[in-house]
């Protein structure tokens, strides 16, 4: 992978305003959910573009696509949460909706990353296998 800060990213920006997001729409939770699932939801959300940063300063796409699986987990986890509040009656239906949606795009985005990052893993350990037996 040619050397890209994880700021130039496009899931980690995505993945950045969506954090902002869940934090603006969790203020309005109760607050005897602070360390319940507004804390939950935080922390899912902080996940996301955490473990792409730090994934990005792993020493291989290997390790990178872990920390990629990582955050795809917590936006799966998030959608969940997202639809709780929800269901519970804590937000406004549509702007859970609006924030499922969101999650299920940079997941999107997370999963075909990861399989760029294998596809080029896969074809350089098949170039260094052909090396060898040359």
């Amino acid at each position: 992978m040619k050397t890209r800060q994880f700021r130039d990213l496009q899931v980690w920006q995505r993945s950045m305003r969506l954090a902002r997001d869940v934090y603006t729409y969790t203020n309005d939770f109760p607050k005897h959910e602070v360390f319940g699932l507004t804390g939950q939801m935080r922390r899912a959300a902080v996940s996301v573009p955490s473990n792409i940063a730090e994934g990005r300063g792993r020493a291989s796409d290997k390790s990178f696509r872990l920390f990629l699986t990582q955050a795809q987990g917590s936006l799966f986890e998030l959608e969940t949460q997202l639809q709780l509040a929800a269901d519970i009656g804590y937000s406004d239906p549509a702007n859970a909706n609006k924030l499922m949606l969101e999650c299920q795009e940079i997941a999107q985005m997370l999963h075909a990353f990861m399989r760029t990052l294998k596809t080029k893993e896969k074809s350089t350990t098949s170039l260094g296998a052909a090396s060898r037996l040359s």
